[in-house]
């Protein structure tokens, strides 16, 4: 491998392998030294930089860094005179004449210890957005930047939730653990908020020059089918969030044009979607129906099903109106609220949706301006433009700019 194609892989290697390296170390060496095992895996990948820039990345570049870091947390440990005292707690758990115990990096191993690093940042000790905050860090890799955005706050302010949790974890002398049974589903509630956060980053990204990030919603769904995998957390929700997932992931082929502009979903060549994934995902929107439970994730996935085929029909729009309707009364958010009233629009015209926009209080964002712009634009085409130029102003990415200057060109041009 040439010294530019290895420095060009390191960046994804980063993103894949940092969470599993650092949950693999802390499952060895517990939560108390979760910033420690951060630094050796990024001491790892320092040394990959350097290493591979002069000589080239190696054959099997994976197998190279799970090595660096084992030798590299065994030296650190060892440094600190802590090694020793590791080691002997760990070993009095194990069978007299048992082989001392290493550090697993096999990728049975890795999933377990991802699981168990789930439900432990998940611990009720921690606040909640700092167990988000936490997860998105450790487990799914995110930069300051990103976690700082999906707060709508700011790297300081991340960077203090972060420490403060770290310090909770070390103070509460919180065990890498799976919760006992009875703790599981309020502890997975925090799980999947953490993974449906992680592929909607990926899906619509707002901090990447990228709409769409792949790797964050795979990694979304990998952690999600290992809770399944896992039957304590193998319930109807998890279902109900990866169907969501794999009707989403079906349509990433057809959301990007040639000119790598997102294509709205009515742009979209449904020839383009992956039926075998829909099909997974209709699989699980199935075993999601076990039980009693209704939550937002089963109403999601419900209506992502509905947009799994593109037929315009007024049975279909009632679908989609109706559990958006049940979705506001189990969690409210603006932005349902305003999905609500375009499917409304769809159901019983575009005068009934405006009717009660106008006379209920939203906030003025984009998503705001662009309905109101859709239900005016056929009786009032100055004011619908007006709404465009607002949502444009407003806009998060360049991408969504570029939709919506789409979007006032052919408003424009028209009669």
């Amino acid at each position: 491998m040439t010294r530019v194609a290895a420095t060009e892989l390191l960046p994804a290697l980063f993103r894949a392998e940092f969470s599993r390296m650092t949950a693999s170390l802390c499952r060895r060496f517990g939560l108390a030294d979760i910033a420690l095992a951060e630094d050796i895996v990024s001491e790892t990948f320092l040394i990959a930089t350097e290493h591979w820039a002069q000589q080239g990345a190696p054959e099997n570049p994976t197998a190279w860094l799970y090595t660096v870091a084992k030798r590299k947390a065994i030296e650190v440990f060892r440094r600190a005179d802590r090694y020793a005292d590791k080691l002997a707690a760990l070993a009095a758990d194990q069978p007299e004449g048992a082989p001392e115990p290493e550090l697993d990096f096999s990728e049975p191993g890795i999933r377990d210890s991802q699981l168990r690093m789930l439900f432990a940042v998940c611990n009720p000790a921690i606040q909640s957005e700092a167990q988000i905050a936490l997860a998105l860090r450790i487990l799914c890799g995110f930069t300051i930047e990103e976690i700082a955005e999906a707060f709508f706050s700011n790297k300081e302010t991340i960077n203090k939730r972060l420490f403060r949790a770290k310090e909770k974890l070390r103070a509460e002398n919180i065990a890498f653990e799976l919760p006992a049974p009875a703790d599981i589903p309020a502890r997975l509630a925090s799980v999947l908020r953490i993974l449906y956060l992680l592929f909607n980053e990926g899906y619509y990204s707002r901090t990447h020059a990228s709409a769409l990030r792949r790797e964050l919603c795979f990694e979304a769904m990998r952690l999600a089918l290992t809770l399944l995998e896992y039957e304590p957390t193998n319930r109807p929700e998890t279902n109900a969030l990866l169907a969501l997932m794999c009707f989403h992931a079906s349509r990433f082929d057809a959301r990007e044009g040639a000119d790598s502009l997102p294509l709205l979903y009515e742009d979209q060549d449904d020839s383009l979607w992956d039926r075998a994934l829909v099909n997974r995902g209709a699989r699980f929107l199935e075993a999601s129906a076990a039980g009693d439970a209704l939550t937002a994730y089963h109403l999601e996935a419900g209506i992502a099903w509905q947009h799994c085929s593109k037929a315009d029909t007024p049975e279909k729009w009632r679908i989609i109106l109706d559990h958006y309707e049940r979705l506001l009364a189990i969690h409210y958010s603006p932005g349902a609220d305003l999905n609500r009233l375009y499917a409304l629009s769809r159901v019983a015209g575009k005068a009934s949706a405006l009717a009660e926009l106008t006379r209920r209080e939203f906030p003025e964002d984009r998503f705001y301006h662009l309905l109101l712009a859709h239900l005016t634009e056929d009786l009032d085409r100055p004011r619908a433009l007006e709404c465009l130029h607002a949502a444009l102003r407003l806009a998060c990415s360049e991408g969504e700019a570029r939709i919506i200057r789409r979007k006032i060109d052919v408003l424009d041009q028209s009669d």
